[in-house]
């Protein structure tokens, strides 16, 4: 995964690059938005691009071998320099506006993600935020929160923050709010219902 900062005469834009299990996050007010899609061999996009270059998706894995549709390294699987492949290491991009509400980003490999959600990782994030204001830090805790979880694969975490100062807390009406829901559901909610207009 790349990611950068491109300057814009009205504010800042982040440029997103993805090729394979990695994720970007933005923590948005609290609130996790997805900005890059895993590319697993078995969503479905994927897989016609797969099946239509000659390749097969076999209980969840490219030609039974790789669980990832795109990747830079590989190459056993790709062939010869110049031959077509099934697995490409051309990358999905996206482009976000941020604005006053995106406070940081974490960039984190499929070991964090297989046990973890988001949302979950963003609510975290912004809370270690908020009592100490390390980036750092906050990446090592994801690291160690995984590890807790028993990830078994690959963990690299780097969170990036867009401001030096600690995220202000989130000050939510009562009447809007049931005892029910967690801010963290809630958050979920708001992204599902978002992801959907």
């Amino acid at each position: 995964m790349v990611y950068s900062h491109v300057p814009h005469l009205n504010g800042r834009t982040l440029l997103v690059a993805n090729a394979g299990d990695c994720r970007a996050v933005l923590g948005k007010r609290g609130r996790a938005v997805e900005l890059s899609r895993d590319h697993k061999p078995s969503c479905r996009s994927e897989k016609i691009r797969i099946e239509n270059l000659g390749g097969t998706v076999f209980d969840g894995y490219l030609n039974g071998q790789l669980s990832v549709a795109r990747a830079i390294g590989d190459w056993h699987v790709k062939g010869s320099k110049g031959s077509i492949s099934p697995l490409t290491a051309e990358p999905e991009f996206q482009e976000v506006r941020l604005t006053e509400e995106d406070e940081f980003l974490i960039i984190g490999c499929d070991g964090l993600w297989d046990v973890m959600t988001s949302q979950c990782a963003v609510t975290m994030v912004r809370k270690e935020l908020m009592t100490h204001n390390d980036p750092e830090r906050c990446s090592q805790e994801l690291v160690q929160e995984a590890l807790r979880r028993n990830s078994c694969d690959n963990l690299t975490v780097v969170v990036v923050c867009f401001s030096s100062d600690p995220p202000p807390q989130i000050e939510v009406p009562r009447f809007r709010v049931r005892r029910s829901i967690s801010m963290e559901g809630l958050h979920m909610l708001k992204g599902a219902l978002d992801s959907n207009a």
